[in-house]
């Protein structure tokens, strides 16, 4: 059997100022009743409030609301945690730090539902062909691939010889690991050898500037270096392509395109990219949220507030206050939570779409949606039983599965086919 690694040597204005018609007074007098229970809906009020006055320009009135000088009660922002211990900070240190601008304004349960739904609808996809490749495009530093080499090395008629190509670049985005893609690649190596899995691990090198600390300017770049050379394709092999939390990092502003006069984001640059690959299967998992491109300020707070208290919600019941990998976790969220509300633009690092806009999104790009066959489904459900009760899983009527928490809806795994391949959709259900 064969374990290969191979390198391949190849501040913009708010918009939108109408959210409120709030005058001064008015907002005095809507606060003063509710700061002094501290609960979310107040914090929440008070935040909506100053986006008003940002939109608006009104920079006083902001810097008076987010020091809380047109209440009698301070508030603390800092154990004032409107949806989930931890939020409330994060909140308040992105606004406030808009406010001086002068009116400019990890394996856990989320990540191995996405990882095993995804799995198996792969698994579903190459059966019965002798050779496989994934284009593995996520941020998850290839934890996703023991679990399927393993299926792979169980199936009756033995495993098929399976590559898998990583870009050598990815956002400076959680979750970072002490390790090179090269280091990875290796481990994985051995562990395919040890299942007697044929495996081969290629990185794709694209020359992205790796001094640079805005990565979201290289979105362009880097799709304009993908193509069928450059990611070493070959006619016989099954292509899967996977991206696990990947589309929410690229940038979807229109802009213009190398290879069009028309306009276009480099998320629908990306998935025309793919659909011209002619995969076997495209799988895609996100969070389930709106805080795309074109949400304004108050939208975006709206958002975080009615989705980013999951995450703090859900560490309560499996990792300790003092933990440092809890500690760890509610600091990203809370990184992430001041980029989404306190920067437009190139500086915006995630722009997530909830899956209704993705599957339209899909549909207008030439793609299928294919339903998860009861297996998959089954051993979800298995999955999830592992964790806290509060998780759950629910089966969407266009053919999704989504992870909830306690009711809500937190992430969704999808998988979809281009039109030309669509003879053959059915099968993966079945």
């Amino acid at each position: 059997m064969k374990a290969e690694l191979r390198g391949n040597s190849q501040s913009i204005p708010l918009q939108n100022p109408n959210h409120f018609t709030t005058t001064q007074s008015s907002i005095s007098g809507a606060l003063t009743g509710c700061l002094s229970t501290l609960d979310g809906a107040c914090i929440e009020k008070l935040l909506l409030h100053c986006a008003s006055a940002l939109e608006t320009n009104d920079v006083t009135l902001a810097q008076q609301v987010m020091a809380s000088r047109v209440c009698p009660t301070p508030v603390n922002f800092n154990t004032a945690t409107g949806g989930g211990a931890g939020g409330g900070p994060a909140f308040h240190r992105r606004l406030m730090s808009v406010t001086e601008l002068a009116g400019y304004v990890d394996l856990i349960p989320w990540h191995r539902f996405g990882f095993c739904a995804s799995n198996g609808a792969i698994l579903k996809a190459i059966q019965g062909f002798p050779r496989i490749h994934i284009l593995d495009f996520s941020i998850s530093h290839c934890m996703q691939w023991p679990t399927l080499i393993d299926a792979l090395a169980k199936g009756p008629e033995g495993p098929p010889m399976l590559r898998i190509s990583v870009l050598s670049w990815r956002p400076k985005v959680p979750p970072l690991l002490n390790a090179s893609i090269e280091e990875i690649g290796h481990r994985l190596a051995n562990f395919a050898k040890y299942r007697d899995v044929p495996f081969e691990f290629n990185i794709v090198e694209v020359g992205i500037p790796q001094e640079s600390s805005s990565d979201i300017l290289h979105y362009d770049l880097l799709l304009r270096q993908l193509n069928p050379s450059q990611l070493n394709l070959r006619v016989d092999e099954a292509l899967v392509v996977n991206c696990q939390n990947w589309l929410r990092y690229l940038p979807d502003e229109q802009m213009g395109s190398s290879t069009s006069s028309s306009l276009i984001s480099c998320r629908d640059s990306f998935l025309d990219l793919v659909k011209n690959l002619s995969p076997r299967i495209v799988t895609v998992v996100d969070e389930d949220c709106d805080l795309g491109a074109t949400t304004g300020l108050a939208s975006r707070i709206t958002s975080c507030f009615n989705y980013m208290w999951i995450p703090f919600d859900a560490l309560e019941t499996f990792l300790p206050k003092n933990s440092p990998q809890r500690i760890e976790y509610e600091a990203d969220i809370g990184h992430k939570i001041e980029n989404i509300i306190g920067f437009e633009g190139i500086q915006r690092i995630e722009r997530l779409e909830s899956f209704t806009k993705l599957s339209q999104r899909m549909g207008d790009k030439g793609f299928l949606s294919v339903p998860f066959c009861e297996e998959t489904v089954k051993e979800v459900k298995t999955l999830l039983a592992e964790h806290a009760s509060g998780w759950g899983m629910k089966k969407d009527e266009d053919n999704t599965l989504i992870l909830t928490w306690k009711g809500h809806n937190s992430v969704y795994a999808t998988v979809w086919v281009p039109h030309a391949v669509e003879t053959w959709e059915n099968s993966i259900s079945n």
